[in-house]
């Protein structure tokens, strides 16, 4: 069983094609701040932050990175990293506040304003239209588990496919649905801290039921030359050992991390396994008739999200669980080697498992990866620099996968780093660091760390240094 990558020791630099797309990424609510301005309403994580015990420290994004008003001086930095692309997601109660109703016009004029910022500098804006920050009142009413908030996210859609579908031509409906469905409704760790495991599944049949939706309102639009996407994190699962026990709980999970959104949006079915994993807890009447022609409507990429890879034995795992079904047959190890902040194993060759899988199952979809990052326990030292090798090293690696997977066959159009800032790390609050731009949170200073310089040459040259 593969564990690694490879370190590939090089006599010249491992070139890439001078299209590929070099960008970075964050999310609204972890970046933005500006909480409480301008018609903005609360989403599930004002609600989830600001409920005592569930993030670290109490720690809120009202404030966060403060990029609602220091936008302009993170597009310069992007300028002055070189970046080709910034992906960015839409905070959808800033658009829509209440999630119901014609947009806010001031909400818009903020990411017109970013929009016409990056192409100022000729930087390709990467809008991403949901990045978990559900309004309150949607959630309110049922939130994901109900089939209505779908309805509501097209209607969202359109508010802001109508004002930026000229200007923008990268859309991604959806990032990491299943973050949105089983962690935030069946382990509780995340908004809207529900513990349903049926709920989860209902949920996770929603966010691909309004990510289909959401493509046709695209479609009709937004330009026609526009690329419209779907980001997952699929995992890279890995049994313990070859034993048919391992291997089972390695499918189940499998089942209930990958195919259970690759299945619906590229076959257009649920998988006969994870309906009888999860047979149970449902039996999945709430998929109508009609349904998986929508959630299967054509995508023109898919962006994947990787940090490290999964894997499993056979055994129980401690209830509550994002896993519906699976808590009785699964438990998760780590994988050996050095460990981020997160204490997360770094592991490339998980990235290039999922990249080579992608390749064999889906030889006509695009790939981008469109997160990849480490979080490490960065400071300013009394020079005021920062230096973080280990994220080097990191980043060295996980683009040596990508690198080998595209010379395998894998279509990699591009990578995008997380994060472009320090930021709300969700339940961990401010107390980990992804990004390649230290924040200090007290005075919203920005300094390029060790990381960044590291990147901004890589991105330069198209192509990664000699060790």
């Amino acid at each position: 069983m593969t564990t690694t990558a490879p370190h590939l020791v090089t006599a010249s630099p491992l070139t890439f094609p001078p299209t590929f797309r070099w960008g970075a990424a964050t999310a609204a609510y972890q970046i933005e701040g500006a909480a409480n301005e301008d018609g903005r309403t609360a989403s599930i994580w004002d609600t989830f932050s600001r409920t005592p015990g569930k993030v670290r420290n109490g720690d809120t994004g009202d404030i966060a990175a403060d990029h609602y008003h220091r936008m302009r001086e993170d597009v310069a930095l992007m300028a002055e990293l070189g970046l080709t692309d910034y992906r960015f997601s839409v905070s959808w109660p800033r658009v829509q506040p209440t999630g119901r109703g014609p947009a806010d016009q001031k909400g818009l004029d903020f990411y017109r304003a970013l929009v016409d910022e990056l192409h100022a500098h000729h930087i390709r804006p990467v809008l991403t239209l949901y990045h978990w920050d559900l309004p309150q009142e949607l959630e309110d009413a049922g939130g994901w588990p109900e089939r209505d908030t779908a309805q509501r996210f097209a209607d969202y859609t359109a508010l802001v496919a109508g004002a930026l579908g000229d200007r923008v031509r990268t859309w991604t409906t959806l990032n990491e649905p299943w973050c949105a469905a089983f962690l935030g409704y069946a382990e509780g760790v995340h908004a809207p801290g529900r513990t349903e495991p049926a709920a989860a599944l209902r949920a996770a049949h929603h966010l691909n039921l309004a990510h289909g939706l959401a493509v046709g309102v695209l479609r009709d639009l937004v330009h026609p030359s526009s690329e419209v996407s779907l980001t997952l994190n699929l995992a890279a699962v890995r049994p313990l050992t070859d034993s048919p026990a391992d291997r089972d709980a390695a499918r189940r999970i499998d089942a209930l991390a990958n195919r259970i959104f690759l299945d619906p949006v590229f076959r257009g079915h649920y998988a006969r396994d994870l309906r009888a994993d999860t047979g149970l807890l449902t039996d999945w009447s709430f998929v109508r008739d009609g349904d998986l022609e929508i959630t299967s409507r054509p995508i023109d990429a898919l962006g994947i999200n990787y940090y490290t890879p999964t894997v499993v034995a056979a055994g129980s795992h401690p209830v509550p669980s994002p896993w519906p079904a699976a808590p009785a047959h699964a438990r998760f190890l780590q994988a050996p080697g050095p460990r981020t902040a997160m204490d997360w194993p770094v592991d490339a060759g998980g990235l290039y498992e999922l990249l080579t899988r992608l390749r064999d199952e889906l030889p006509d979809t695009p790939l981008i990866v469109t997160e990849n990052g480490a979080a490490y326990d960065d400071y300013t030292d009394p020079e005021g620099e920062v230096h973080d090798p280990e994220r080097i090293a990191y980043l060295r690696s996980h683009l040596e996968a990508v690198h080998r997977a595209m010379a395998a066959g894998a279509d990699v159009r591009g990578y995008f780093l997380w994060s472009l800032l320090d930021n709300f790390e969700w339940a961990y609050g401010y107390s980990k660091r992804f990004g390649m731009v230290h924040v200090d949170f007290a005075t919203q200073r920005r300094t390029l760390k060790d990381s960044a310089r590291w990147y901004a040459g890589v991105v330069a040259h198209g192509s990664l240094p000699l060790r």
